[in-house]
């Protein structure tokens, strides 16, 4: 082996090769025991996630868990719900409403096409322990009237829905944004500065919610859960706080489909691989009808199929309760598990004889 040429400087330009690189020691990982001493000590911790992805969930719920366990006085702030439905989860977590009205109420199927399931454990975590649930998001009625029109076509309503303060001097987030952007095949132009205006919109009012919250709870320490991209090299939400309410805070995304660079976060987290277990589901389709739910097609083979629902009735009751929409039947499923039994109650229209209500009973299938 020859040892470098004191005299020599390295040629930065010689075969293409670079000269400079930044280390990351894999070798120093840690476990979650060793990051939570660290991650109690910030104000604000934000956890990162794929929407869809079940274990970035669990590992959130391990980051809440762990927290909370070492005297922590928390508050949950969610990207999925939005600002005005703040009533229904704080009155979810006192228990004054069930989680069937909870999810009415703040319209999560209407407004959030994730499956509940991922985030029901850290719904229910939060209600058994009191900690409070911050409804974090701007309306989406605002975000679709900026996409619409642009902020300066927002009427003085919508405006003030809109934080005052947009900052959109970060050329780095703009860049980044620039890319998501032309993935979708479109060319640089106000279709672009609408987008952007939108993730502004969205991004500072998330970043609002949060720092009002922590400035008037000075005693808590919040857990900010959003979608990495909303998270990472701090350009999105935690700058945004930042600038409203200066405290140490901590970024916290989960490894796996995240390319790891230098800045991406203060920590990457690899959760163990969690899989969310099989829904329970009739096998229909589904459309809202005058009184009920109306069936517009039953899959062969299913569980509607093998217990006799047939296209055109209309579903009235689900084990008893009443059925007046197609969430009500999604939220009263999630009561149950494949192979569970159920019994609905149709109302059968034929043209010669008329209309029958009857039950059918049925096993639930996946």
């Amino acid at each position: 082996m020859h040892e470098p040429h004191p005299d020599k400087q390295p040629d930065q330009q010689s075969d293409g090769i670079p000269t400079k690189a930044t280390v990351l020691d894999l070798r120093q990982a840690m476990g979650l025991e060793q990051l939570i001493p660290i991650l109690v000590n910030r104000p604000v911790v934000y956890v990162g996630e794929s929407h869809d992805n079940y274990a970035h969930h669990q590992a959130q719920l391990a980051v809440i868990d762990a927290l909370h366990e070492s005297g922590a006085d928390l508050a949950i702030g969610m990207e999925m719900f939005q600002q005005p439905f703040q009533q229904y989860l704080d009155d979810y977590v006192a228990g004054r409403i069930t989680e069937a009205e909870m999810l009415k109420k703040t319209e999560w199927y209407d407004r959030w096409v994730y499956d509940y399931r991922l985030y029901q454990p850290i719904l229910e975590y939060a209600k058994s322990k009191s900690i409070p649930v911050i409804a974090l998001n701007v309306p989406r009625e605002v975000t679709r009237r900026v996409s619409e029109v642009g902020l300066d076509g927002l009427n003085e309503e919508e405006r003030s829905q809109v934080p005052v303060e947009i900052d959109n001097s970060d050329q780095a987030y703009r860049e980044r944004l620039k890319k998501i952007f032309n993935q979708h095949g479109k060319e640089i132009s106000s279709d672009f500065e609408r987008f952007l205006q939108v993730q502004l919109v969205w991004d500072e009012g998330m970043a609002a919610r949060a720092a009002d919250y922590l400035q008037a709870h000075p005693d808590k320490q919040m857990v900010v859960l959003a979608g990495s991209g909303h998270l990472m090299h701090r350009s999105g939400i935690p700058n945004r706080v930042q600038r409203r309410h200066p405290v140490s805070s901590a970024v916290v995304l989960p490894g796996g489909n995240l390319r790891v660079v230098p800045g991406v976060a203060d920590f990457m987290l690899f959760p163990e691989q969690a899989e969310l277990p099989p829904a329970a589901v009739l096998g229909i389709y589904m459309e809202q009808a005058e009184s009920g739910v109306l069936v517009s097609k039953v899959v062969k083979q299913s569980a509607a199929d093998l217990g006799g629902v047939e296209p055109d009735d209309i579903i009235l009751a689900f084990d008893g309760e009443q059925v007046t929409s197609p969430n009500d039947l999604r939220i009263q499923l999630l009561r149950k598990k494949p192979g569970d039994e159920a019994e609905l109650t149709l109302l059968r229209r034929r043209v010669l004889l008329g209309e029958k209500q009857l039950d059918v009973k049925l096993i639930l299938g996946q």
